[in-house]
C-alpha cells in the first residue's frame, strides 16, 4: 500500500514536470527580494538562451532594460505586466511578461509567465501598415476628388454638378426666360500682340479673369470662352427675376473694364457685346468630355445682337428693352432685318439711370 502511494506520488511529480516542460508558456520562479531565479522550465531557458540562465541568475541580467522599481511597485499591488523583446539566437522575439506574487508555505515567490506574442506583433504591424496605406490612399483620393470637382465646377454650374454627382446624369431643362451675353473682340488676330502667342494668351486670361469676377458679383454663369469670345448667362440653372438687369449691368462693366485697360496700355482691345432675353435650354453635352451649354432662340438672338453691334457698343433688341427700360439709358438704332428673326428694333445700351455709389470695378485687374 505504501509502495503504491509512493508510485502514485512519483507519477504525479513526473506528470507535473512533463506538463511544465511541454507547455508553450515560459515559466520561472524568482525570489521577490533579490529577483534571482529559483526555477525555470525549458521554454523559458530557450527564450533567454543568449544569457546565462540558471539557478541564481538575476532577472536584470536577462532583461537589462527592465524597470525594476516599476516592477516592485506593480508586484506590491499583486500583479504587473509588460512587453519585452529578447534575442534567443538570431531573430528577436516579442514576449508578454506577467509577474504574480504567491506564497508557498509562508515563503513569498514571484512567478514570471512569458508568452511569445511575436506573431501578434507582426499582425498588429501589418494591420497598422495597411491602415496607414489606406489612410494615405484616402487622402490622395480626396485630393483627386477635390481637383476633379474644381475642374468640373469650372465647366458647369454648381447645381448641375451636384445633380451629376448625385444621380450620374443630368436632365435638360427649359428656362422660359433667361438673359444671355456674348462678347467678341474685333481684329485681335491683326493686333501686334498676336505675333507673340504667350503674351496674347496672358492678356486674354487677364481680361477674362476680370470678366469672371464681374459676372460673379451678379450671379452670372460664364459658360465658355472660344478664342477671344466670351459667353455668359443669368437665370440658368437658378431662375432669378432680375436676370435682365444683372446681365445689362455686367455688360456695362465689361465695357468699362476694357476702356480703362485701353487708357492704361498701348495695347488697345476693341470689343462688341450683344445681350438678349428669351427662352433657353440648358444641358450637359458630351459623355467623355462634359460641357454645359445652352441652346434656343434666346442664345441665337444674343449672337445676332453681338454681330450687329458696333465696336465698343452694347446692343439689344425690342424684346429685352421693356425689362430694362426704366433702369438704364439707351439709344434707339432703328429697325434691322435680323437673320432668323425678321425685322427687329435695335438699341444701344448706354448706362444705368442710377449708378451705384460703390465702384464694382475696384480691385479688378487693369
Amino acid at each position: 500500500m505504501v509502495q503504491e502511494e509512493s508510485a502514485q506520488g512519483l507519477d504525479r511529480e513526473r506528470f507535473n514536470d512533463m506538463l511544465l516542460e511541454s507547455t508553450g508558456v515560459g515559466l520561472a520562479l524568482l525570489d521577490p527580494e533579490s529577483l534571482r531565479i529559483i526555477f525555470h522550465n525549458r521554454r523559458f531557458g530557450e527564450w533567454f538562451a543568449s544569457a546565462e540562465v540558471g539557478s541564481g541568475a538575476r532577472l536584470e541580467a536577462l532583461l537589462p532594460d527592465l524597470d525594476l522599481e516599476a516592477l516592485r511597485e506593480g508586484v506590491a499591488a499583486g500583479t504587473w505586466s509588460i512587453n519585452a523583446e529578447v534575442t534567443p539566437v538570431r531573430r528577436p522575439i516579442s514576449l508578454a511578461l506577467h509577474f504574480t506574487l504567491h506564497d508557498d508555505d509562508d515563503r513569498p515567490l514571484l512567478m514570471l509567465e512569458c508568452q511569445n506574442i511575436s506573431k501578434i506583433k507582426q499582425l498588429e504591424y501589418m494591420i497598422e501598415s495597411y491602415s496607414t496605406m489606406v489612410e494615405k490612399q484616402n487622402r490622395t483620393l480626396e485630393r483627386e476628388n477635390k481637383r476633379v470637382e474644381k475642374l468640373l465646377l469650372n465647366i458647369m454650374p454648381k447645381k448641375v454638378y451636384e445633380e451629376l454627382k448625385t444621380f450620374g446624369v443630368t436632365t435638360p431643362r427649359l428656362f422660359e426666360s433667361a438673359s444671355v451675353l456674348l462678347l467678341d473682340f474685333v481684329g485681335s488676330t491683326e493686333m501686334e500682340i498676336s505675333r507673340n502667342p504667350t503674351a496674347l494668351i496672358a492678356e486674354l486670361n487677364d481680361v477674362f479673369t476680370a470678366f469672371d469676377q464681374i459676372a460673379e458679383q451678379f450671379g452670372i454663369e460664364r459658360l465658355r470662352t472660344i478664342g477671344d469670345a466670351y459667353m455668359a448667362v443669368c437665370g440658368v440653372p437658378e431662375p432669378v427675376t432680375d436676370h435682365a438687369q444683372s446681365i445689362a449691368k455686367a455688360a456695362l462693366l465689361f465695357l468699362r473694364h476694357v476702356e480703362r485697360r485701353n487708357d492704361a496700355s498701348s495695347q488697345k482691345w476693341i470689343c462688341r457685346i450683344g445681350i438678349n432675353t428669351g427662352p433657353v435650354i440648358g444641358s450637359i453635352v458630351g459623355i467623355q468630355k462634359y460641357v454645359y451649354d445652352i441652346f434656343g432662340p434666346g442664345v441665337n438672338l444674343a449672337a445676332r445682337m453681338e454681330a450687329a453691334s458696333d465696336p465698343m457698343q452694347i446692343t439689344c433688341c425690342d424684346n429685352m428693352l421693356p425689362l430694362i427700360r426704366s433702369d438704364f439709358r439707351w439709344d434707339e438704332r432703328g429697325e434691322f432685318d435680323v437673320k432668323g428673326f425678321g425685322k427687329r428694333q435695335l438699341y444701344t445700351l448706354l448706362g444705368e439711370n442710377t449708378p451705384s455709389v460703390s465702384d464694382p470695378m475696384r480691385g479688378l485687374p487693369g
